[in-house]
């Protein structure tokens, strides 16, 4: 996690001074606000991507336990 937020820190300062250097004339503080943003959402992904991927495995497990469920019943009732 602290190598994320490391990589998060080094890439904004990165795009910083290649957005200073290669834009003329352009104050710095006019580029604050997207890196921040888009430092935030570079640190946030993956748990969004996680809680995501969570629920779909989750909602899986439940359809198979359900499946089972059904053909236990089904046997039980002589189908």
């Amino acid at each position: 996690m602290l190598q994320h937020a490391i990589g998060i820190v080094v890439g904004g300062v990165v795009a910083l001074a290649l957005l200073m250097l290669t834009i003329s004339g352009v104050q710095w503080n006019s580029f604050v606000m997207p890196l921040v943003v888009g430092g935030v959402a570079t640190f946030f992904w993956p748990v969004v991507i996680g809680i995501w991927l969570g629920r779909r495995v989750k909602r899986r497990r439940d359809d198979q336990i359900q499946d089972e469920v059904n053909r236990q019943l089904d046997q039980r009732q002589g189908r």
